[in-house]
């Protein structure tokens, strides 16, 4: 059974910066694509960044320039990076993966399994 745990959230003033942590229970390149989506309150999933298992990334518009997606194939962790952080924001993190298909499926909001989320809460 495949578990993604995700960390690293937490209450920061905005300006400020945290970095996400999702560990699979796998190795990561069992997995074409990872990524991030988020979800605030009374809003749908929203997409955020991906990144393939051969390294390329994408990242939404609303967030480009400020967070960066990497990986770390020896640890099975992909990582999101956040800085310049808005209250906008504020949201439930939640890491995700798909086992075929492509980047651009991934965006589309296709993926296979999720994790149970971290909160992230921007402060004006």
């Amino acid at each position: 059974q495949v578990q993604l745990v995700e960390s690293g959230g937490g209450l920061v003033q905005a300006g400020g910066s945290l970095r996400l942590s999702c560990a699979a229970s796998g190795s990561i390149f069992s997995f074409n694509v990872m990524g991030w989506y988020r979800q605030a309150p009374g809003k749908q999933r929203e997409y955020v960044a991906g990144i393939t298992n051969g390294g390329s990334t994408n990242t939404a518009d609303s967030v480009k320039g400020r967070f960066t997606i990497s990986r770390d194939n020896v640890k099975n962790t992909v990582y999101l990076q956040m800085n310049s952080l808005k209250p906008e924001d504020t949201a439930v993190y939640y890491c995700a993966a798909d086992t075929g298909g492509v980047i651009e499926d991934f965006v589309r909001g296709e993926y296979d399994y999720w994790g149970q989320g971290t909160q992230v809460t921007v402060s004006s």
